[in-house]
């Protein structure tokens, strides 16, 4: 028996059981957000440069955790699935099976970025300063990827078990140590944007260290399950189909922004990079909330549809979409009305924030929208259907880029590009809701229950 008692979500109250998931996770994810949004902030008092530069590694790394999601989601999945089922036994294998990948993966993609680190900056064109300052960031926390990557399978493991208060608790101490440490070598030493990366590389290992003491000494999650495996063709395969679609779409993602931040680096200038990359991280307050519902939608699914309990998971639907709502409908008010004033908080810079602030205000007529599309992405993860959210994604991404240039054709500049970017994310909304008959018809022949909305 495992030291620590697993949850079950296959009987008793679905909204504490929503909310108990997702606040950690929302919590979670917000830390991990701020480990860039932290630097970013120091940064902000040494000019907009400086901000341009860590945002545009911010991006790489955004690339980086969106391949991680393969062993996150493979994780949740294949873990709630199985311990649905009863199968403890099966759920470490998984779990062996996600860690040893994540580790491999990540291995490979630090490697690339330092040895090939000009494949990736030079995408932007960034002055000679600006991007000297971005190569000496991103050397440094590209040696963090397999502490990131193994921490990222680890919280997908304890997701995946209904403990995801764990991997908040364990983030949080991180993000701690790297907002002791950021004014500390940024400004205490002087070693500026090397110093913000030092910060985050060294709460990321701590963060990586304490997952394994927790899981080797103090929790012994699925006894003590190995972390490096052979792995075999079963149990990666099956990995591989659901975690990498997911990754998939959230890596095409960050390419479209890479593009686009070429756009706006020629509209704008560094200007324009740094409203597109701080506004995205500010973005992602309502970004990160659901996706915190969302993943906590999918672990919840995943129990229950193992579980044949129809009827369950779509009351968890229901209830996830209520909180999400909420959530979309102050994010537009607060982006639509205050978008200046929380731009300025990160970059005081009177031109930065004011063009931060018409980001913000065209972004937030799609919250709700964006919020609706993510929250529902976890009904389909839930029941290991990734193939259709991530399609619905990709193609709404892609129509980012011919959007941006044809109104840049029009002669909107700048705007044309955060217009691209909030159209897109309000067509993608509506469209994921077309599948909903098909997952309803799926999840009617798994468990014998009608499920409508009624």
């Amino acid at each position: 028996m495992s030291s620590i008692r697993l949850q079950s979500l296959t009987q008793g109250d679905i909204r504490k059981q929503i909310l108990r998931l997702a606040l950690p996770i929302m919590g979670t994810s917000f830390v991990q957000m701020a480990y860039n949004f932290t630097d970013m902030a120091w940064l902000g008092r040494l000019g907009s440069k400086s901000v341009a530069a860590v945002g545009v590694v911010a991006v790489l790394m955004w690339l980086s955790s969106s391949i991680s999601t393969i062993n996150k989601t493979g994780s949740e999945v294949t873990i709630g699935h199985s311990l649905g089922r009863g199968s403890t036994d099966e759920a470490r294998r998984y779990a062996s099976h996600n860690v040893s990948m994540s580790l491999l993966i990540s291995s490979v993609l630090a490697i690339l970025f330092l040895l090939l680190p000009s494949l990736f900056l030079g995408i932007y064109e960034l002055e000679s300063d600006v991007s000297a300052q971005a190569l000496a960031y991103l050397r440094i926390v590209a040696c963090g990827l397999p502490f990131t990557f193994a921490a990222t399978a680890f919280s997908g493991i304890y997701n995946g078990a209904g403990l995801s208060s764990i991997p908040f608790r364990v983030n949080a101490l991180g993000l701690a140590l790297n907002m002791i440490l950021d004014p500390l070598l940024i400004f205490g030493l002087g070693w500026g944007t090397a110093g913000a990366g030092i910060a985050t590389l060294t709460a990321q290992s701590f963060v990586f260290g304490l997952f394994v003491y927790r899981l080797k000494k103090q929790d012994k999650l699925l006894d003590c399950f190995a972390f490096f495996v052979r792995p075999d063709r079963i149990h990666s395969g099956r990995i591989i189909r659901i975690g990498l679609p997911v990754a998939a779409l959230n890596s095409l993602f960050a390419i479209i922004n890479m593009t686009l931040g070429r756009l706006v680096s020629e509209q704008g200038g560094h200007i324009g990079v740094a409203t597109l990359t701080t506004g995205g991280q500010l973005e992602a307050i309502t970004w990160n909330t659901s996706q915190g519902f969302s993943t906590a939608l999918a672990t919840f699914v995943a129990h229950n549809y193992a579980a044949h309990q129809g009827k369950r998971i779509f009351s968890a639907y229901r209830y996830t979409l209520l909180y999400c709502s909420i959530f979309g409908i102050l994010g537009t008010v607060l982006f639509v009305f205050f978008g200046n004033e929380i731009f300025r908080v990160v970059v005081p810079e009177k031109e930065a924030y004011l063009s931060g602030g018409i980001y913000l205000r065209i972004g937030g007529y799609s919250q709700l929208l964006m919020m609706l599309e993510i929250a529902t992405q976890g009904l389909f993860y839930g029941t290991a259907r990734t193939v259709f959210p991530a399609a619905i994604s990709i193609g709404g991404n892609l129509l980012r880029i011919p959007l941006a240039l044809i109104l840049i054709g029009m002669g909107f500049g700048l705007e044309s590009v955060w217009w691209a970017i909030s159209i897109s994310s309000m067509l993608k909304g509506i469209a994921i809701v077309c599948g909903l008959p098909y997952l309803n018809k799926r999840i009617k022949r798994n468990s014998q229950i009608q499920l409508t909305t009624q």
